[in-house]
């Protein structure tokens, strides 16, 4: 039996999990859902779906959905499809608050249904082929940015770009705590914060420079990872890792392979496995929630009202 799936929300990220979700063995793409119902019927014509407006009108029909749809209709659309029974995939960031990633998890829980939330870059192959380079990180930097594209302007920079890097970076220490985070940041071409900058200390001694920008002159990707003997430079976009290294002679650099994988596949593959076998998603609600509240203080101290908790 296939498993009956849809997407809320068919914009720029969304044509993508409708695409994906055609693609994947033992999934019916069974329903596209987008408040522009011509947008909704094109979607839908292309991978043989139904259409809707309304995403409640779908909900009898699915059994596991992704919600693509902007971050400020995140909670209620989640909270109806889980009193609907259905497995959620909830683009980042997974709410607008603490509180409402609060209220989802423990909807799910007593439910017995799966949060997943899309932090993309978990995926990467070149991500994932880091953790096995990683010896004792001593500082971590990770930079994002990208010209102004008009999209995701209804949230600050920290929840549309830096919550990647702060997801990946606090999971590659172990999900270490945090001591403490100093901030500068500005709006530029929004009302909401538009370029951002983070210094993380973490408990475990590892510090982070964390660089988010959507007003760039150009897009750029990167993650660097300098520990006792050796740095790792990451190149999210070409999925490229150069790893640099002490020898008796000098510094030496290797490329190292990559394998060439779509990540966002990878990602909505890995959904459907945790949705037939019933296990714990990679990123679940949880740590989803975690790098919302790291993302959600950055943004506060930047405006000058909050205090990391």
């Amino acid at each position: 039996m296939s498993i009956k799936t849809g997407v809320i929300g068919v914009g720029y990220l969304g044509q993508h999990h409708a695409r994906i979700y055609r693609e994947l063995q033992g999934v019916e793409l069974a329903a596209v859902v987008d408040a522009d119902m011509q947008r909704a019927g094109e979607i839908a014509a292309r991978y043989g779906a139904k259409a809707y407006s309304d995403y409640r009108e779908a909900l009898g029909e699915l059994e596991a959905v992704s919600i693509a749809a902007p971050t400020s209709e995140h909670f209620t659309i989640a909270m109806d499809c889980l009193g609907a029974g259905l497995d959620v995939l909830i683009e980042k960031p997974i709410t607008v608050t603490v509180e409402e990633a609060d209220t989802l998890i423990e909807e799910a829980e007593k439910r017995g249904k799966i949060i997943q939330v899309g932090h993309l870059e978990r995926y990467n192959p070149a991500v994932v082929k880091v953790e096995g380079l990683l010896g004792e990180p001593e500082f971590i930097e990770s930079e994002r940015v990208s010209p102004f594209l008009g999209r995701a302007t209804d949230v600050d920079v920290t929840l549309d770009l830096m919550i990647h890097d702060i997801d990946i970076i606090t999971s590659l220490l172990g999900g270490s705590p945090i001591r403490d985070i100093r901030v500068v940041g500005a709006r530029v071409m929004t009302d909401n914060i538009d370029v951002a900058k983070a210094w993380i200390e973490f408990e475990n001694g590892v510090t982070a420079l964390i660089t988010a920008s959507r007003v760039a002159r150009e897009t750029r990707r990167f993650l660097k990872i300098y520990q006792k003997d050796s740095f790792v430079v990451l190149d999210y976009r070409r999925q490229k890792i150069t790893r640099h290294f002490k020898t008796p002679e000098g510094m030496s650099t290797e490329s190292v392979p990559v394998d060439d994988r779509e990540p966002l596949k990878e990602e909505l593959a890995d959904f459907i496995d945790c949705v037939q076998s019933r296990r714990r998603p990679r990123v679940s609600g949880i740590e989803g929630r975690e790098a919302l509240k790291v993302a959600m203080s950055i943004s506060e101290k930047i405006r000058g009202a909050g205090v990391y908790k």
